[in-house]
């Protein structure tokens, strides 16, 4: 895959992934969500996860540290909007509130930057 589809595709995820701290949001105050939680868990559903694991990246990259960095990062991404989605429609708003502005939050900004930084690398070769 050539450098520039790929930071097309990592531009692409830094604004689905965005959106997903509103999705959250939203079913934190209104205890409803289109996403069932062991969907929002997995990190091979969404657009950039079906990119990450599917055939267009080729092994080499599969193999390089930024792709090691972000497919983890982006796991833990999922997990823990699985968990927040899970205890807002449980209708535990505290605790989903709580998990949504702590380790959600913190887990979405080290993706985002896992994710600019591999896009700056890619833009400098």
């Amino acid at each position: 895959m050539n450098a520039e589809r790929m930071e097309q595709e990592l531009r692409d995820a830094l604004g689905a992934h965005g959106v997903w701290k509103l999705k959250l949001r939203t079913a934190v105050n209104t205890g409803k969500s289109e996403t069932d939680p062991a969907t929002a868990a997995r990190d091979d559903c969404c657009a950039f996860g079906q990119w990450l694991y599917g055939p267009t990246i080729d092994e080499q990259t599969r193999n390089s540290k930024p792709y090691e960095v972000i497919s983890r990062l982006h796991r833990d991404f999922h997990r823990t909007a699985g968990r927040v989605l899970d205890l807002a429609l449980k209708g535990n708003k505290d605790k989903a509130n709580e998990l949504l502005n702590s380790e959600f939050s913190k887990k979405s900004t080290k993706l985002t930057m896992a994710i600019a930084k591999w896009r700056n690398e890619l833009k400098q070769h």
